[in-house]
């Protein structure tokens, strides 16, 4: 549990409705700074539109996101990742045609402005930064391993490796707030030991929150502080590992046990 008790992360009464169809409804959230959290549920329970409104892919009907005490409301995707908020995604999305530095450099660029002028001259400000920026992205890679790789597509990694970059990306833009949509999704159980110990190594390298939607309870239960469980839109139940595990709603909606 985090120690500052004032949540990077309020979400109070959050829902939202497609074509009269209500996706997910009264949810509500709290997360503590370095803490890692867990959202599970069924398939088709609305995790995944959570976190496109935490992010803005969606705007919410009705409810409200305080990222840092700040009411997101008007904010849009792009002004949320530059306010802190990053993530990754079920299906890998990497810049396939580009080298692994290259799409760690994409995330470094979201946080640095230049002047039109200035980026079709390469003025030596421009040069400057483009130098301390991939700088940086190897830095990035090292932490995961891909320093080796920095020069290969990112289509020709293996599968594990692209989940990595794919993490190492969105950690270039700077967050305070991880978002993960299903690390796990494709891992065998050795990659799966190695991506809980990445996760773990991201909050405490990084002094980040992370929220992770997961399938694999073994994962879930294993890293996470506080979990929150969701089915058919609605919150069915919040609490420790070994609450959830315990809890008789979650065993009969999802666990399964």
């Amino acid at each position: 549990m985090a120690e500052d008790k004032t949540p990077i992360l309020k979400v109070e009464d959050l829902g939202i409705d497609f074509g009269g169809l209500t996706a997910v409804n009264d949810f509500n959230l709290e997360i503590f700074d370095r803490e890692i959290v867990g959202l599970i549920g069924p398939n088709g329970a609305g995790k995944t539109t959570v976190f496109n409104m935490l992010t803005k892919v969606y705007q919410p009907s009705r409810g409200k996101i305080l990222f840092n005490g700040e009411d997101t409301a008007k904010k849009n995707v792009v002004e949320m990742n530059r306010a802190g908020v990053a993530r990754t995604f079920q299906n890998i999305r990497l810049f396939d045609q580009l080298s692994v530095l290259d799409n760690v450099k994409t995330g470094f660029h979201n946080r640095v402005v230049y002047s039109p002028v200035t980026a079709v001259l390469r003025l030596p400000s421009f040069r400057a930064k483009e130098k301390e920026t991939e700088e940086q992205s190897i830095e990035l890679l090292k932490i995961f391993g891909l320093e080796e790789e920095k020069d290969n597509l990112a289509s020709n990694l293996p599968y594990g490796a692209q989940r990595r970059l794919e993490i190492a990306r969105a950690l270039a833009t700077g967050p305070k707030l991880l978002l993960l949509d299903e690390p796990a999704a494709g891992m065998n159980p050795q990659e799966t030991e190695e991506l809980m110990s990445m996760i773990r190594l991201v909050r405490d390298h990084f002094k980040i929150a992370v929220l992770l939607i997961e399938h694999d309870m073994k994962l879930v239960m294993g890293i996470c502080e506080r979990i929150t469980v969701l089915n058919y839109g609605m919150m069915l139940a919040e609490g420790t590992p070994e609450e959830i595990q315990a809890n008789p709603a979650v065993i009969k909606a999802y666990l399964g046990e």
